[in-house]
């Protein structure tokens, strides 16, 4: 499709697209690793939904090929199955639009890689190329525009458009991802976000994902007010929750969504869908509501925009531990490692620990953290009781036990509870090396990771972007081995730690 037909389409019409294709597969089929492998393996199941959303009336749909990217599918073993699954993806659509009685656009669906907090990201030229190499294979099979959607960082999907621009001159949709404060897990406001997008040749820019209809309905305003832009909005149904093995959206009514879209129209937004938990009968709702309606002209945004939670800017300050300050005077500072009781009793470990610091010869008490993956007392917890008797404390936090969001979790109690100050982050020993050998490690980040999530926390927010209230001031240790089998990984690792946010750095014994 043209450029100039898509924004011919879009002048005085609102469009609806189709609601989700990941939780609809996940009630049709269960389970899967890989839902874009769907194409290959339950196609007919692919097709029915294509089919609902038509029915319910859909003016687009999107390929099921949200993941279908080289760097996601290399985890899973099926790098070598991109131009399979993104053309049997649009095969589906198209075989789905065909039994309409009715025109419908076929949009190519691409997500974000999912870098997260990993320490190595592939290069500005790698990420491009996996982009690239998606593209092609969707428009190779004839989609009529690209939708780039729940992007959480927007350098990510700039470097997703330039890939496409190399090559393709069909539209694109550009969909960022926001939370609840306004911004997105980068910290860019949605009017940040467009000048960023407005001169990059795309023809839609727009929000999806996260936040419900009531939550995205700002962000919506505040893009509509940017002079020319044409705005896209899919919200959720809702926050999730787990039943059992399955993940369950609220039952957010139809008859809210068509508020939504009423509201939306209102607002001069031109496409209209619905992302995680939506359903045909959502999209049944949206297209009823604005069937007769026409865009309106966009406006400036009102007070209650303006008025959205924003984290504030912290900036980088100086940690002010005694630790740290000790280490300023660049005098020898001297640490000394324990390991936490096995048992239930911290009796002997405050007994000894006092002997040590009535020496007047140890700076701070190094507390290890299930060492040789055996079971022991959390160290952040002996490290807060310590603190309570004065005693300052470096405790080891490893990612082996605990996602993200416990990391986080423990980290803001471990501040604000235990009064600890110095943290020394650290990947940790894996299971199969302790009693515990049919285990598994969670290690969702590494050490680098985790330095960077307690960087994040230091500026006054989670790793979701979310405003704490205030910010932790942690002292950040990382670990260096100057003895490393593998010399040159250990240096660039310990280089990516310095980046993202380490104050200092223990040689392992």
């Amino acid at each position: 499709m043209k450029i100039y037909d898509f924004n011919e389409r879009l002048k005085d019409s609102i469009l609806i697209a189709d609601g989700a294709m990941g939780s609809m597969l996940h009630e049709a089929v269960g389970f899967e690793r890989c839902f874009d492998e769907l194409n290959s393996t339950e196609p007919e199941a692919v097709f029915r939904i294509h089919q609902a959303y038509i029915e319910a009336g859909a003016q687009i749909i999107e390929t099921n090929t949200f993941g279908a990217n080289r760097f996601k599918l290399a985890p899973l073993g099926l790098a070598e199955e991109v131009q399979r699954f993104n053309s049997r993806g649009v095969k589906i659509a198209r075989e789905a639009r065909e039994s309409a009685a009715r025109e419908v656009l076929i949009a190519g669906s691409i997500g974000p890689l999912g870098l997260g907090v990993q320490s190595r990201h592939p290069s500005p030229e790698e990420i491009q190329e996996i982009f690239h190499e998606q593209a092609l294979a969707l428009e190779e099979r004839g989609v009529d525009f690209y939708i780039l959607e729940t992007f959480s960082y927007i350098e990510e999907l700039l470097l997703a458009i330039d890939a496409i621009r190399l090559f393709s001159g069909l539209p694109i949709v550009a969909q960022l991802t926001y939370a609840e404060e306004g911004t997105t897990y980068g910290d860019v406001r949605p009017s940040d976000a467009a000048a960023q997008l407005k001169n990059k040749n795309v023809q839609v820019i727009g929000a999806n994902c996260t936040l419900g209809p009531q939550a995205l309905l700002p962000i919506l305003e505040e893009l509509a007010a940017v002079d020319g832009l044409r705005v896209s909005g899919m919200p959720n149904a809702g926050f999730p929750k787990r039943e059992g093995d399955r993940i369950v959206y609220p039952r957010s009514s139809p008859e809210y969504f068509a508020l939504f879209a009423r509201e939306a129209a209102a607002l001069g937004v031109r496409i209209l869908g619905g992302c995680c938990g939506t359903t045909p009968a959502h999209i049944r709702a949206m297209a009823e509501a604005v069937k007769l309606l026409r865009p309106s002209k966009t406006h400036p945004v009102v007070r209650s925009v303006e008025t959205v939670l924003r984290p504030v800017p912290v900036a980088r300050r100086e940690p002010q531990s005694r630790f740290w300050k000790q280490l300023q005077k660049k005098e020898f500072s001297v640490c000394l490692e324990i390991d936490p009781p096995k048992g239930l009793s911290l009796d002997r470990i405050f007994e000894q620990v006092d002997k040590v610091m009535a020496s007047k010869k140890v700076d701070a008490i190094d507390i290890n953290s299930g060492a040789m993956a055996r079971v022991g007392m959390d160290a952040l917890i002996v490290a807060g009781a310590l603190e309570a008797r004065g005693i300052e404390t470096v405790p080891h936090l490893t990612t082996r036990d605990q996602n993200i969001i416990g990391l986080q979790a423990a980290l803001l109690g471990a501040w604000t509870v235990g009064g600890v100050r110095n943290v020394l982050a650290i990947t940790g020993d894996p299971p199969s090396v302790g009693d515990y050998p049919e285990t598994s490690g969670v290690y969702e980040v590494d050490s680098v990771g985790l330095v960077k999530v307690l960087n994040r926390l230091n500026q006054g927010t989670d790793w979701a972007g979310k405003t704490l209230g205030g910010a932790t001031n942690f002292t950040i240790g990382v670990a260096v081995n100057p003895v490393a089998d593998d010399l040159d990984n250990e240096i660039e690792r310990f280089h990516a730690k310095v980046e993202g946010g380490a104050h200092f750095a223990m040689t392992q014994p």
